[in-house]
């Protein structure tokens, strides 16, 4: 399972979006994809019954198909035998800081509010579509309580979202759980649309490619982001990568110390995942640079590299940027910043 977290604070300059015009201002009017539709297995285990779990087990089975399975076994019951599997959900819903927070969850998340973020859903794999017409879209949208285990799932063809992941980033359960405050002020609303949609490109993606180095790592990113800029064309480059308002200011002026950073002593081309780790990991900052550049500062890197490399040419569509190599992306982007 795949899991991802989001909110934005910073300086409103930094919110507009610097990816290419070609992305902007397409026309997916005519491009079909079923309308998103938000299914609520946190509703439907709430609602019943504990006595009649078992009895309205099938019925679950059918609608939710194996993310149910994935749901009772590895998120309720954490792969204990089958005979304790109802025990467990009915400890589950039971225990007052999951009815708690599924309650605030439904205060948050109101019926117009979820019809919103499906509308959403179904604009960004519409430009998805049109961009990239071969990538396969989810089945099944589902929406869940994982008693903060997870952010965004990602089951065979179902796409998971976990409301209590994006409760506002001071909820009272995030500091009980003492979540550090570079997670909590992404875990908003503001976020579950592009994380949903990043969690799933990742899972297209992540099988066909070797991140053997750290150009390569990069390129992944970037092209991961180039795709989100796809999808959602007029959301905030902040938004997308979760970051904050001053933490894109210190990108942008620094842009040209970090790159000079990785050019030297080889370090694109840097094989050790135990050197790698400061540029890839999440975290308050990147340790090895300065305790003011963000985290996951590699990532950001190569989304730049990748756009120069589109901006300049105008001929590649973005399915075929998704199978272009690393090392060709790095020299015909010519990117200087």
């Amino acid at each position: 399972m795949r899991k991802f977290a989001g909110f934005i604070v910073g300086a409103s300059l930094f919110l507009a979006s610097c990816q290419s015009d070609k992305l902007k201002g397409v026309d997916v009017s005519s491009v079909q994809v079923p309308a998103t539709d938000l299914l609520r297995l946190d509703n439907d285990i709430f609602s019943t019954p504990p006595r009649l779990f078992e009895s309205t087990a099938p019925l679950w089975q059918k609608k939710y198909g194996t993310f149910y399975n994935s749901f009772m076994y590895h998120i309720i019951n954490h792969g204990e035998e089958h005979d304790s599997i109802y025990k467990a959900l009915k400890n589950f819903v039971q225990d007052a800081y999951i009815k708690d927070v599924y309650l605030q969850s439904q205060k948050i998340y109101t019926e117009k509010e979820v019809k919103q973020i499906e509308q959403q859903l179904t604009d960004a794999f519409k430009h998805i579509k049109y961009h990239l017409p071969q990538l396969p879209l989810p089945k099944q949208y589902v929406c869940f309580i994982s008693g903060w285990n997870y952010n965004i799932t990602t089951i065979d063809s179902t796409l998971g979202i976990s409301w209590d992941m994006y409760l506002g980033g001071d909820n009272k359960y995030y500091k009980m759980l003492q979540y550090p405050k570079y997670k909590t002020r992404f875990m908003s609303k503001e976020y579950v649309v592009s994380d949903a949609i990043k969690g799933w490109l990742i899972h297209c993606y992540d099988k066909n490619e070797q991140l053997n180095n750290l150009l390569n790592h990069m390129i992944f990113y970037g092209k991961l982001y180039y795709a989100l800029d796809a999808a959602l064309p007029n959301t905030a480059d902040s938004i997308k990568i979760q970051y904050t308002g001053v933490q894109m200011q210190y990108c942008h002026k620094y842009a040209k110390n970090i790159w000079a950073y990785f050019t030297e002593k080889n370090r694109l081309y840097n094989t050790d995942l135990k050197e790698l780790s400061p540029y890839i990991s999440d975290g308050p900052f990147t340790s090895s640079i300065s305790k003011e550049c963000p985290p996951r500062i590699a990532a950001y890197v190569g989304w730049q590299i990748v756009r120069s490399y589109m901006n300049k040419n105008e001929k590649i569509n973005v399915e075929q940027l998704m199978s272009t190599d690393a090392q060709i992306i790095l020299a015909q982007s010519k990117y200087k910043p």
